[in-house]
């Protein structure tokens, strides 16, 4: 009798045992869930850290994560030479997907690239890796990917939406100002060529035509707004040239041009129509770079 009952306390003490195991693991399992949200990419779902606190991004997205308030320890050269961005990656070091080293010494949690990422079986084992096709998601919605990828999709909708009402508003201004047939170029000097550009191509090409609402010549709708940019030689810039232009010179580039008759006689040029801005701090069209873009527009159109 007395093995028998010695055998049941061995048992119960054995599966109290093995219960208390299992809760212990499942509260361990719920615990790291917590810390993990899933966000539905275009590649499948995928488990990405609820609140990430170090952040690789390998491409243009740098200031909508700024902008989300969201911690950036690596980021691309373009990202790392905007002006804009100073302030959001004074504590980034500058990195590139082709150097996976560096990247793995930064421990990052999170990883946000494009679908042309170079090395990404590499990158996807150092952390989560999010990619992006540029153009799938339009300007706004793009943002608000972005913002469902690091758990603040509230944050980046109000943003968008707020954003999209403020530069509606302020083309409205300008179309009344400059008239609503008034056409708006944009043309940038890179590599030894000139180029125009639609209306999804940063540049301020959003805003100025999306948000705003306002034209663009019908020369450039025919070559660029399919493909996104067309080349021109400095001879043919003038036959795209709107009534205004918005010129995005890149540093360090042939400006030559510029010093020609042919391109004083633009009659934009003559008219002192051209908007001249930086190509670093113009390129993209994540949600910082709208702002500045927009500020930027507002001053030069309207004064303010």
């Amino acid at each position: 009798m007395k093995k028998i009952v010695v055998g049941i306390f061995v048992i119960l003490t054995l599966a109290l045992a093995a219960c208390g195991t299992s809760d212990s693991d499942k509260a361990n399992s719920k615990s790291e869930e917590s810390k993990t949200i899933t966000y539905q990419s275009e590649n499948g779902a995928i488990k990405v850290p609820k609140n990430p606190k170090r952040v690789v991004v390998l491409t243009g997205y740098a200031g909508d994560l700024i902008q989300l308030g969201v911690p950036i320890v690596g980021a691309d050269s373009y990202s790392m030479d905007n002006p804009n961005f100073k302030e959001g990656l004074k504590d980034a070091k500058l990195i590139s997907e082709e150097n996976v080293e560096d990247i793995i010494a930064l421990k990052p949690d999170l990883i946000i690239g494009a679908s042309t990422s170079k090395n990404q079986d590499k990158l996807k084992k150092i952390a989560p890796l999010v990619t992006f096709t540029y153009g799938k998601n339009d300007y706004l919605q793009q943002h608000i990917e972005i913002g469902k990828t690091v758990n603040k999709e509230k944050e980046a909708t109000d943003w968008a939406n707020d954003f999209e009402k403020r530069a509606e508003e302020a083309g409205k201004e300008i179309k009344d100002k400059i008239g609503a047939d008034t056409t708006i170029s944009v043309a940038e000097n890179f590599d030894k060529q000139l180029y125009v550009f639609g209306d999804n191509w940063g540049r301020g090409t959003e805003i100025l035509y999306q948000a705003m609402g306002l034209k663009m010549p019908q020369t450039v709708k025919d070559a660029a707004l399919k493909a996104g940019y067309y080349a021109v030689s400095p001879e043919e810039l003038g036959k795209y040239t709107g009534d205004y232009m918005v010129l995005s010179k890149t540093k360090g580039q042939d400006a030559s041009f510029m010093d020609t008759a042919t391109y004083k006689e633009i009659p934009a040029v003559k008219n002192n129509r051209v908007l001249q801005v930086k190509a670093n701090e113009f390129y993209f069209n994540d949600a910082l770079t709208l702002e500045f873009q927009l500020k930027t527009f507002k001053n030069y159109f309207l004064g303010k």
